[in-house]
C-alpha cells in the first residue's frame, strides 16, 4: 500500500517539512547541492573493492545552478528516518521532466536515516537551471506487508548529515 498523506503527516518520516512539500501520495524533495563527478568508481560483489567516484561541488550562482546536459550527483535537503514497516522509492518531479531532465534514485529501505543523494541526468542540450531548494522529486511510501526482520545498517545509514 504506497502511504497516502495524512499517514505520512503523522509518521514522523522527516525533520522540518514544509506543508507544501506534502502530495496526496508522497512528499516533494528538494535540491540542496550539486556536484560533478571527478573520476571513475569501481563496484564488485561485495564490496571490497568499491570505489565511490570523486566528485566536487559546483557552487550556486547567486540562488541558482546552470547545469550543461550530463551527469551530476544530488544531495536533498531533507533528512529521512525510514521505519521498519516502511519502504521508499523516489521518483522525478514531472517539471523536471518536462525540462529534459531525470532524477535516478534507489530504494530506502526500512531502517535508512540520513540526508540522501541521487543521480540527476540533464538531457536538454541545453542543459537547465535549478534554484536553491527547488522541488526535484516525490518520495513515495510503501507499507511492507510485516515489519522487516533486519533493518539497514550499511555504509551509508546516517550519511550527510
Amino acid at each position: 500500500m504506497i502511504l497516502p498523506k495524512q499517514h505520512l503527516e503523522a509518521a514522523n518520516i522527516f525533520e522540518n517539512i514544509h506543508p507544501s512539500q506534502f502530495q496526496p501520495c508522497g512528499i516533494d524533495i528538494t535540491l540542496k547541492e550539486v556536484y560533478r563527478f571527478m573520476s571513475a568508481g569501481k563496484i564488485d560483489f561485495d564490496n571490497k573493492e568499491r570505489k565511490i567516484s570523486d566528485v566536487e561541488p559546483i557552487p550556486y550562482n547567486s540562488d541558482d545552478v546552470h547545469l550543461e546536459a550530463g551527469a551530476y550527483k544530488v544531495i536533498f535537503n531533507e533528512y529521512v528516518k525510514i521505519p521498519k514497516n516502511v519502504a521508499g522509492l523516489c521518483l522525478p518531479r514531472s517539471s523536471l521532466l518536462r525540462c529534459g531532465v531525470t532524477l535516478e534514485c534507489a530504494v530506502w529501505d526500512p531502517g535508512y536515516e540520513g540526508r540522501s543523494e541521487a543521480l540527476l541526468v540533464v538531457r536538454n542540450e541545453h542543459g537547465v537551471v535549478l534554484k536553491r531548494n527547488a522541488k526535484i522529486g516525490q518520495m513515495v511510501f510503501f507499507r511492507l506487508a510485516e515489519d522487516a526482520s533486519t533493518v539497514y545498517e550499511g555504509r551509508y545509514k546516517g550519511e550527510n548529515k
